[in-house]
């Protein structure tokens, strides 16, 4: 290919990275039971999983192009291997793990009803690893980081995610907890 497939990788790289930080950000909402004027929150978690799945789509087209490329000389090792590549290792690295951390939130969303929602849940989190790994990834191995676009879908995104777990942490310290329900009479 001449050129195509690294401006694939490119661009399936930012359009994942973006899913991504979407995808976390209508997480964090519905964790913290965030309501949404005229959207049900089955709409929203609906949405959420079209993104999360989308994400997972575009990740699998910046991997198969990186692959078909010549330059970035990534290999299946590679993907497998944290710090295998040559180049920009460290950074490559980071994509490895992200990739790695990903595909262990989606295998326990699929067995979401074996594991338990508390289980399933603390598997779940591992979406925020990803998420920097990813950002980090980004930043680091990324050809266009410099480009004054992509540094501002940076801040964005790292200022977005930022305020929605702050928002989201300050939720639960106002917000009392539920006495458990009552059996019987007292």
């Amino acid at each position: 290919m001449n050129g195509f497939d690294w401006y694939a990788a490119r661009a399936a790289g930012v359009v994942a990275y973006a899913l991504l930080t979407s995808g976390v950000l209508l997480g964090v909402l519905l964790a913290g039971r965030a309501r949404l004027p005229r959207w049900p929150s089955f709409a929203v978690t609906d949405v959420h999983r079209f993104v999360s799945l989308l994400t997972g789509v575009f990740i699998a087209l910046h991997v198969y192009a990186l692959l078909l490329d010549r330059y970035a000389h990534v290999s299946v090792v590679t993907l497998v291997v944290p710090g295998a590549s040559s180049y920009r290792p460290f950074w490559l690295a980071l994509g490895t793990i992200a990739l790695e951390l990903l595909a262990a939130v989606a295998l326990s969303n699929l067995l979401r009803k074996r594991l338990g929602h508390v289980r399933w849940r603390r598997v779940h989190y591992l979406t925020f690893g990803v998420w920097i790994a990813a950002t980090a990834h980004g930043i680091g191995a990324g050809t266009d980081a410099t480009a004054g676009w992509l540094r501002v879908l940076y801040l964005v995104s790292i200022g977005s995610v930022a305020l929605a777990l702050t928002w989201r942490v300050g939720r639960d310290a106002v917000t009392p907890a539920r006495a458990p329900a009552r059996r019987g009479r007292d």
